[in-house]
């Protein structure tokens, strides 16, 4: 059975990009993005497959 870690991370509008780029990078897969506390922040849900 395949097993998953999750991640969540908030994101500024102007820089959105360079860190989904980053945890791109490191394997994490973006599973959605929702509204943070105010209009500036949003926050990211990512996941990857637990390495065994």
């Amino acid at each position: 059975m395949e097993k998953w870690e999750y991640l969540t991370a908030p994101l500024l509008i102007h820089n959105t990009k360079m860190i989904l780029d980053n945890f791109g990078d490191e394997g994490w897969e973006l599973v959605t993005v929702l509204p943070g506390q105010n209009s500036e922040q949003l926050v990211a849900y990512f996941k990857r497959k637990k390495e065994q």
